[in-house]
C-alpha cells in the first residue's frame, strides 16, 4: 500500500500538474470505485482544481466551490499520468480524470478491487475522512508519546493503526522499528522514555529520508514504480538477506497477506519471533534463538 512518503510525492507531482487547471471530464470504468452518490460525480466536471493534499493515506483533489475528490489507493491502487491525455486501456483502469494539462488515471493491480473514490461537498464533510491518528512528521515528542501509549498494543500495530499514527503501513513500520532497534511485538505500554525517544527519532528519520529519496528519484517526472519493496530498505521484503548493520539474515513473521520483517540480533536480542504457521507446524523443533537456528542448520 502506498504510504506517507509515496503519497506525499504523488501529491507534490499532482500539484505541479493540475492545480489551476480545469477538470474537464471524468470517465468512470469500474462500478466499484465510486463509493458515494451525493454530490453526484458529474458536478466535479468543469471545475478548477484549487489544491491537492494528503489526508493520511488518501489523496484529496479540491475543486472550486468546496467540492473534493477523495481517492484511497488501498494496497494495489496506483496513479498514472499521461500528458497527452491518452487512456491506458480498461483492463486495470478504475477511472480517468481529464485536464487540459493531461490525464490522471487510477488503476488497480490484482482481482480485489479495494481502491475508492468519494465525492465530498464542504469542509465539514471532508474532515470526516481525516484519520484520527497523529501526523508523525508534524507533532512533537510529547504528542507522539501520548499516541503510542494511548492503547496497549504491539509496536507494529501501533505504527500501522491509523487511529493512532497516520500514514504509516507495513513497509515503513518495519524500517522504523529496525532503525529504532525495537521488536515489532514489544508492547507500547512497556516502553521506557529512552525507547520512546528512539522510536520518535527513527519515525521522523525514516519517513523523511524516504520522502526525500523518492522526490529525488522522481525528479520532474511522475512516480512510475510505487512499491512496498525498494532497494535500499534495511529489512522490509529482505527475508533471509543480511541485515545491513550486523549481517544476520533477516527474519519474518507471516500473517494472512502481510509479513513483518526484522533482524533478530538488532531488534529482539537474538530471539526469533514465532511465525504463526511455521512455528505451530514444527512445535518444539522451532528454533527460538539464533544459536538454536544455527545448530539446526548444522
Amino acid at each position: 500500500m502506498p504510504e506517507l512518503p509515496d503519497i506525499t510525492v504523488y501529491v507534490e507531482c499532482l500539484q505541479r500538474r493540475i492545480v489551476g487547471h480545469t477538470l474537464a471530464k471524468i470517465r468512470l470504468v469500474s462500478p466499484f470505485f465510486l463509493r458515494t452518490v451525493t454530490p453526484p460525480w458529474q458536478e466535479a466536471q468543469g471545475r478548477e482544481v484549487v489544491a491537492v493534499s494528503r489526508l493520511g493515506k488518501r489523496i484529496v483533489v479540491s475543486l472550486a466551490d468546496d467540492l473534493h475528490l477523495v481517492v484511497h489507493l488501498m494496497k494495489l491502487g496506483r496513479l498514472k499520468w499521461d500528458p497527452a491525455g491518452k487512456s491506458p486501456g480498461i483492463k486495470l483502469l478504475h477511472a480517468s480524470f481529464g485536464f487540459d494539462s493531461g490525464a490522471l488515471h487510477v488503476i488497480e493491480i490484482g482481482p480485489k478491487k479495494r481502491a475508492s473514490l468519494h465525492v465530498v461537498g464542504g469542509a465539514a464533510a471532508l474532515a470526516e475522512y481525516r484519520p484520527p491518528g497523529i501526523e508523525p512528521l508534524e507533532v512533537d515528542r510529547a504528542a507522539f508519546t501520548a499516541a503510542v501509549r494511548r492503547e496497549n498494543h504491539t509496536l507494529k500495530r501501533v505504527l500501522t493503526d491509523q487511529r493512532l499514527v497516520s500514514g504509516i503501513g507495513n513497509a515503513y513500520s518495519d524500517e522504523i522499528l529496525h532503525a529504532a532497534r525495537l521488536s515489532p511485538i514489544a508492547l507500547s505500554s512497556k516502553l521506557d522514555d529512552d525507547e520512546i525517544a528512539r522510536l520518535f527519532d527513527a519515525t521522523r528519520t525514516v519517513l523523511g529520508h524516504w520522502t526525500d529519496r523518492l522526490r529525488a528519484e522522481t525528479g520532474d517526472g511522475f512516480p512510475e514504480k510505487v512499491t512496498a519493496f525498494r532497494a535500499g530498505m534495511a529489512v522490509h521484503g529482505r527475508f533471509k538477506e543480511p541485515c545491513p548493520d550486523c549481517g544476520t539474515p533477516i527474519e519474518r513473521i507471516v500473517y494472512a497477506d502481510r509479513e513483518t520483517n526484522y533482524c533478530a540480533r538488532c531488534q529482539t536480542g537474538g530471539k526469533r519471533l514465532a511465525d504463526r504457521a511455521l512455528s505451530r507446524l514444527l512445535g518444539d523443533d522451532w528454533p527460538r534463538t539464533l544459536e538454536e537456528l544455527e545448530a539446526h542448520r548444522r
